[in-house]
């Protein structure tokens, strides 16, 4: 676990491009059920969606995260 933290660490950029990648091509293969029917620009545009959303879960995630850290690394000195 810790190998996964400094590699996300030394590489948020790619990180964050990574799991924005994956969640659509996630959700194009969910909406590409044969149920749907929905044309294909569409489920491109809400995989995009899903994709945007998670990314804003997860960078409010890190930036919690970072002001917790950084609170309590100034309580510690």
């Amino acid at each position: 676990m810790d190998a996964l933290q400094s590699w996300v660490s030394k590489n948020k950029l790619t990180s964050i491009g990574a799991l924005w990648a994956t969640t659509v091509g996630a959700s194009v293969a969910y909406n590409s059920g044969p149920k749907s029917a929905l044309k294909p620009s569409l489920r491109l545009i809400h995989a995009r969606m899903h994709a945007q959303a998670l990314t804003l879960v997860v960078l409010s995630g890190a930036a919690a995260y970072h002001y917790y850290e950084k609170k309590t690394d100034k309580h510690s000195n």
